[in-house]
């Protein structure tokens, strides 16, 4: 038998806000959302934002004046519009009208020699031989120099991209726990592990005194590793810049570390560990290792993401130079004006120039059906499946290829599998990568009708995360699952709006690409696609929570899916109580410094298991040859 993966929780921040119980994803449809779930919305966005918080029990703004909850969105609500989702470029990040550089300078003499002063200790080592040095007492040197000098100097630019995906303005994973000058990467992953594993309702040691320790598993990379000067970046650029490398930028760069730092201080694993990097498949890259540990029984639990935190000058020009990302010229040229619209620099399907960077960290916990029967988890969604394909030879290495082709035709194929042919051409739908980019409209839209016309299926419906919160890399499949859940909650189908029409050459006969929210009804099945640079493409087959259940109840029975659901008000009620606490800025972040160490003196070591007295249950070691048929 078959285990399925369940979705029990999923956290995290990007533009569009804190992703448990769907606040990232109602922002994004804030008009189309009723009443109360508006007000939750605003409450959970302010506070997130540091607009409002709790004093002695009751809201109150930044005065320390008291707030109603219906009060708030008259007060912030066009702030909190405006600092969220894709916007010009925040100074927390950096001055993209004024972004600092070296320019380098070649400086002549103008008589014989080129003169000035300086520190002994300043003086370059080796002393170049054409350099006259006089002491000229009190540690100081004059230095006279015959030839031409080449320098560097400090100077700014008017950067040509200055918009991104920023997490809510005000926002700061920083200041919720003793971060000790970590990378913002990394700061926003505690941050999402805590919000995830939280949002299950269950405390994670409830979940260990079921299983074996080594029935945990946790799944995460970054990209291109964590890039601000806490990280990579200040290693790579602290000597050329005349500082010193810390001992921690390069332990603290590596792609691995969001794992690394979830099973360390936030979840205490000692289970499996993996870290896999697919360009901007790489959340959908972890996803699948977890589907297929649980699938085969290796792994009963797992927390599965990505964390990203790209906004640094280095990354966007590296981008930039590859003509990848939207600037300011190609959108003045676009909409034909000297003005550009910030909000609007992502439009996916639409008339684009290029894609728009994000942050993001986004995980889910995911557990095995019988252990989430077991213990009652609410149940968000479920992962059938998630297939990866490469592109084969290619000239381009950034160029699409033939691999996205095979990976939606096998998720298309194995949901109508499950679920047969009408539940396929009626209740699915396409998150796309759908990156902004001239190709992208072209070759994703191809794929998509192409295996629409092979499986009959008219008005597929398409939404496209990305013209909201930008392409975070890393994360970027994570904001589509997000956005999945999102959809299966609220019945909400999210139209592109950055757009005003599809283009002219998207291959949308067969495809539903809307440019408004509509709502969709209830759906069966969401397929998260990724295109990723070099080749990585990958989809995953997600089942709504209403199949999901319906899959349990026929594998286990009436009498068992009863006793689930007394077992689900607790869980609801948990939930419940950690949903309002963070809708007022109180997240209780994990982060257990040197905390629950596993005394490794005391680990109990027999022919047949491990017992550490930290954990409930033994570990086993294999007791069966597993090539007996071969001996």
């Amino acid at each position: 038998m078959t285990s399925l993966p369940v979705v029990i929780g999923m956290g995290g921040i990007n533009a569009a806000g804190r992703t448990s119980f769907h606040q990232g994803f109602r922002r994004i449809v804030i008009d189309k959302i009723n009443a109360q779930a508006r007000e939750e919305t605003f409450v959970g966005l302010a506070s997130l934002m540091k607009l409002v918080s709790m004093k002695d029990g009751q809201l109150v703004d930044q005065a320390g004046n008291i707030i109603a909850v219906n009060e708030i969105e008259a007060k912030f609500g066009q702030q909190i519009l405006d600092g969220t989702l894709i916007r010009k470029i925040e100074k927390n990040h950096f001055d993209v009208d004024a972004t600092h550089w070296h320019q380098k300078m070649h400086v002549q003499p103008t008589d014989k020699n080129i003169s000035f002063e300086l520190r002994a200790k300043e003086l370059p080592q080796p002393l170049p031989h054409t350099w006259l040095v006089t002491d000229i007492g009190e540690g100081k040197v004059s230095v006279e120099i015959p030839e031409e000098l080449v320098i560097t100097h400090d100077a700014y630019r008017d950067n040509p991209i200055k918009a991104a995906g920023q997490m809510p303005t005000g926002f700061d994973p920083g200041v919720l726990y003793n971060s000790r000058y970590q990378p913002r990467g990394l700061q926003a992953t505690i941050f999402a592990a805590t919000d995830a594993i939280r949002s299950t309702g269950i405390e994670w040691d409830a979940i260990l005194n079921k299983i074996s320790p080594d029935q945990v598993g946790t799944y995460s990379a970054s990209v291109v590793g964590q890039m601000q000067q806490e990280g990579l970046g200040g290693l790579l650029k602290s000597r050329l810049s005349g500082s010193r490398v810390s001992t921690k930028q390069l332990a603290l760069g590596l792609n691995t570390m969001s794992t690394d730092f979830i099973n360390a201080y936030v979840t205490g694993n000692v289970g499996t560990t993996f870290s896999s990097s697919g360009a901007c498949a790489t959340f959908l890259y972890n996803l699948r290792t977890a589907v297929q540990d649980i699938q085969a029984g290796r792994v009963r639990v797992a927390v599965v993401g990505s964390a990203e935190a790209p906004i640094t000058p280095e990354v966007i020009e590296g981008f930039g130079n590859m003509s990848a990302l939207a600037n300011e010229q190609g959108l003045k040229k676009l909409d034909q004006s000297e003005t550009v619209d910030h909000r609007r620099t992502s439009r996916p399907f639409g008339n684009n120039c290029g894609f728009t960077i994000g942050e993001a960290a986004q995980f889910v916990v995911l557990m095995d059906d019988e252990l989430a029967l077991e213990m009652g988890a609410k149940v968000l969604a479920s992962v059938a499946d998630v297939f990866v394909n490469a592109d084969g030879y290619k000239k381009s290495i950034t160029a699409p290829g033939p691999g996205n082709y095979i990976t939606m035709a096998k998720s298309v194929a194995l949901a109508q599998n499950i679920l047969g042919k009408e539940s396929l051409q009626e209740r699915s739908f396409i998150l796309a990568h759908g990156s902004s980019t001239p190709q992208n409209r072209i070759t994703e839209s191809l794929i998509y009708d192409r295996i629409a016309t092979s499986f009959d299926i008219n008005n597929w419906p398409v939404a496209a995360p990305k013209a909201f919160v930008g392409h975070t890399i890393g994360p970027a499949s994570g904001d589509q699952m997000a956005m999945a859940l999102g959809i299966f909650s609220d019945n909400i189908m999210p139209g592109i709006t950055t757009i005003d029409k599809v283009a002219d050459d998207v291959h949308s006969d067969r495809l539903n690409i809307a440019v408004e929210h509509w709502d969709c009804g209830e759906m069966d099945t969401a397929f998260i696609n990724s295109k990723g640079f070099g080749g990585n493409n990958a989809t995953a087959v997600v089942l709504s929570p209403k199949v999901t259940i319906a899959m349990m109840k026929k594998r286990y029975g009436e009498k068992a899916m009863d006793e689930y659901e007394q077992k689900l008000v607790l869980v609801e009620q948990a939930q419940n109580e950690y949903r309002q606490r963070a809708n007022q800025g109180e997240f209780d972040v994990i982060y257990k410094f040197g905390e629950g160490l596993v005394d490794e003196n005391e680990i109990e070591i027999s022919d047949s298991s491990l017992n550490f007295k930290e954990f409930k249950n033994e570990i086993s070691l294999p007791a069966e040859n597993p090539f007996a048929d071969m001996m």
